[in-house]
């Protein structure tokens, strides 16, 4: 087992660099708003989110897609939300039968309409098969959203809105992303509360 010195030095050097890294999230303020912005106007338009990544990317994606399904904060209508990293079945066969680049392209393919939106979480910003799945979903008129770390990789040169963790380690970017990703939760979940209100007292927003 490392010594206590040891123990010490990992667990106050990981808090130092977290919140050195959320604290310079302050500089992503406008493509927060408009991504948040794009992601509410897509669901009250009666569209769907659909989100996708590989590996820790793919637990965030689940994560998320499981806050607007379910519930995050407020109880209200549950939100058309969807994960493409979960049937098993659907990922093994096109892998199969396609390769792995195409696991989530074709996904989209089946699934995303005109005015849906997709978000791509990937680290690096290079994850093959998440930038040919934003790709696909512009080409089908949707909106795209890439989650990346600092560098942005090809993933930040192809969606509209680019929200950047300004660190290139991994796991102080996963951190980042879930933040922001609870974020946009956030202004999800108030949009469609305040929807509702004026819904239940028979006005239009």
């Amino acid at each position: 087992m490392a010594s206590s010195s040891i123990l010490a030095d990992v667990f106050h050097d990981a808090l130092s660099e977290h919140l050195d890294i959320i604290r310079r999230l302050a500089t992503e303020h406008e493509a927060f708003t408009r991504a948040a912005t794009l992601l509410s106007r897509c669901l009250m338009r009666g569209n769907k989110i659909l989100w996708c990544g590989n590996g820790g990317s793919a637990a965030d994606a689940q994560h998320l897609a499981a806050e607007l399904v379910g519930r995050f904060r407020r109880r209200r209508s549950p939100m058309a939300s969807v994960a493409l990293t979960t049937d098993t079945s659907v990922l093994t066969s096109i892998a199969n039968d396609f390769g792995f680049e195409q696991v989530f392209e074709r996904q989209v393919e089946a699934l995303c309409h005109e005015g849906d939106a997709l978000v791509g979480i990937s680290t690096s910003g290079d994850s093959a098969n998440v930038c040919a799945a934003l790709h696909r979903a512009r080409e089908l008129d949707a909106f795209t959203i890439a989650m990346t770390g600092e560098s942005g990789g090809h993933l930040a040169q192809c969606a509209d809105v680019w929200l950047r963790v300004p660190s290139s380690d991994p796991a102080r970017i996963q951190e980042g992303h879930i933040l922001l990703g609870h974020m946009l939760c956030d202004c999800l979940d108030r949009d469609l509360c305040v929807e509702e209100q004026f819904e239940a007292a028979g006005m239009a927003l």
